[in-house]
């Protein structure tokens, strides 16, 4: 029986000597969707990904990958994989055209289609005019454009995705996603790793990790609405004071100030949180207005990060 997903991970670790990188993942990711992995630096998304495509040998558990087995046949994954990093990989001293006919021999992709498909390629990333530019003289955009068409010469079923926008303009990073959105749409399964709030909410489906332990998993809007938290919306005159004030309350879980705004966090546990922000304020002779707002992404990962901790 085929399944719906193209990954499933079943309490894949993974530890460097005394360094936990990775615990007890649980994974399952739906064939055709965008899938993303959200979270810090230092929070095991790398590592994830380089296991699920079998650059390393999971100390604990397993996953199913494309219907292959690891660890033990990560090589039947190599022709089905496309896997595009930060770095972007690229030979530097090759010209644009030479880096995708280097990957399309690396692929085995068959010669007398060769010509036609690395012509499409050019077109589809807008890298005609860059077709004899030398890889290393190219800007960050154009860079992430070439290193995308080379991940994906091949056809591949599952593209993973290592925090590829980290180094790229604004409009390279909606332009990447623009093309991202074209391949699920075409049926290509893609995993993506970032540290970027906006690009996670853009994906179908996405897991926070923290210190290497996932603590949320679902649609962004799922998440959103699972917070467990009142998000109340502060407009002060004085807003490091005003966020001074409120953070010193047992009630507020976070207070965070975006500009002459701040946005609290209060545990749903706590009845009318409006009040309790007003009245600390008011008592402070803080002039201020306050609402109760939507949560965000950041206000998601606040509170299940702060959740990780208490249960830690």
């Amino acid at each position: 029986m085929t399944s719906e997903f193209a990954i499933e991970a079943h309490g894949l670790s993974k530890s460097f000597g005394d360094l936990r990188a990775v615990t007890a993942l649980d994974l399952k990711v739906p064939k055709g969707q965008i899938y993303g992995f959200l979270g810090p630096n230092g929070s095991g998304k790398s590592t994830t990904i380089r296991m699920l495509c079998g650059l390393l040998t999971p100390t604990e558990g397993s996953a199913t990958v494309l219907g292959t087995e690891i660890p033990g046949n990560s090589s039947l994954l190599k022709p089905r994989i496309g896997y595009m990093t930060q770095k972007f990989s690229l030979f530097g001293d090759l010209t644009v055209r030479e880096n995708l006919q280097f990957i399309a021999e690396i692929y085995s992709y068959p010669r007398q289609e060769r010509s036609a498909r690395i012509g499409d390629l050019l077109q589809k990333y807008d890298l005609i005019p860059r077709a004899g530019q030398l890889a290393g003289t190219m800007s960050g955009g154009q860079k992430q454009r070439l290193a995308l068409a080379c991940a994906v010469l091949h056809h591949p079923d599952l593209l993973l995705l290592d925090e590829p926008t980290s180094a790229v303009d604004p409009q390279s990073r909606r332009d990447f996603w623009a093309n991202l959105f074209r391949l699920a749409e075409a049926g290509t399964t893609i995993m993506v790793s970032t540290h970027y709030m906006d690009e996670a909410e853009r994906c179908h489906r996405l897991a926070i990790l923290d210190r290497g332990i996932k603590v949320a998993d679902g649609t962004p809007t799922d998440l959103q609405a699972q917070t467990g938290m009142n998000i109340i919306e502060v407009s002060a005159e004085d807003p490091y004071a005003a966020q001074s004030v409120l953070a010193k309350l047992k009630e507020v879980a976070s207070v965070t100030q975006l500009g002459v705004r701040l946005r609290v966090l209060i545990p749903e546990q706590f009845g009318d949180p409006v009040e309790i922000v007003r009245t600390v304020l008011a008592a402070h002779q803080l002039p201020a207005r306050t609402s109760v707002t939507e949560p965000t992404l950041e206000d998601v990962f606040v509170a299940v990060t702060m959740k990780a901790d208490d249960v830690s």
